[in-house]
């Protein structure tokens, strides 16, 4: 009976986690876990034809005359889904601002999510977002950013390195906010935005009133 118990909590526990943090409202997120699809090597031939079609915008580089720094995101080299370069997102985007969103093309509410970010995106006086597309195949994932018609700059985390480096909890979507001063603060409870005024908010609790 104590080994039937035991199994039982075992099994709930992915569940347990995703409703704490959702704040035991809404749908459960997917589980981050091993069950995701890891990447293969990619065909860089069909992921050209793919970016080219997805034409997303640029990922972040390093503003000339900012000074380096890394602060909370660590220094990790990620594939840009948009072209071929590798990029270091603390060294991009050192000095600025930015809404990090961790997604991957096998969930369901990053699905949802990811047109309303891109409208908040495209909104005068909006903080850049950047998508970090983990677990996931880069083709799968540039196909979704192509159907859903999102063009804000993702990279690819097969590995989901930042995420560990961020101590993220085990579900998705998840967001966080980085700070002019290389600090990250995650969206709590994690969420699936709904509207582009809810991560106005979002982003305005996080950064102050002048965002």
């Amino acid at each position: 009976m104590l080994l039937l118990a035991t199994a039982g909590i075992v099994a709930l526990w992915p569940s347990v986690i995703s409703a704490a943090a959702r704040g035991g409202d809404g749908p459960a997120p997917p589980v981050l876990n091993a069950t995701s699809q890891p990447a293969p090597v990619p065909d860089e031939a069909a992921l050209a034809s793919l970016r080219q079609r997805a034409a997303l915008a640029p990922c972040p580089s390093p503003v000339s005359g900012t000074a380096p720094g890394h602060g909370a995101l660590g220094a990790i080299g990620l594939p840009c889904l948009g072209s071929p370069a590798t990029v270091d997102l603390a060294a991009g985007l050192a000095g600025r601002p930015a809404l990090l969103n961790v997604w991957a093309s096998w969930c369901g509410p990053c699905r949802e999510e990811m047109p309303v970010l891109a409208r908040y995106a495209a909104q005068p006086g909006a903080v850049p977002v950047i998508g970090v597309d983990v677990r996931d195949r880069p083709a799968a994932a540039l196909s979704l950013l192509i159907d859903l018609g999102v063009h804000y700059p993702s990279v690819s985390d097969p590995d989901a390195r930042l995420p560990r480096v961020l101590r993220a909890p085990e579900v998705l979507p998840v967001s966080y906010v980085l700070r002019p001063d290389g600090s990250v603060s995650l969206v709590s409870p994690p969420r699936a935005f709904r509207s582009p005024e809810e991560v106005t908010e979002v982003i305005r609790q996080y950064l102050g009133p002048a965002r």
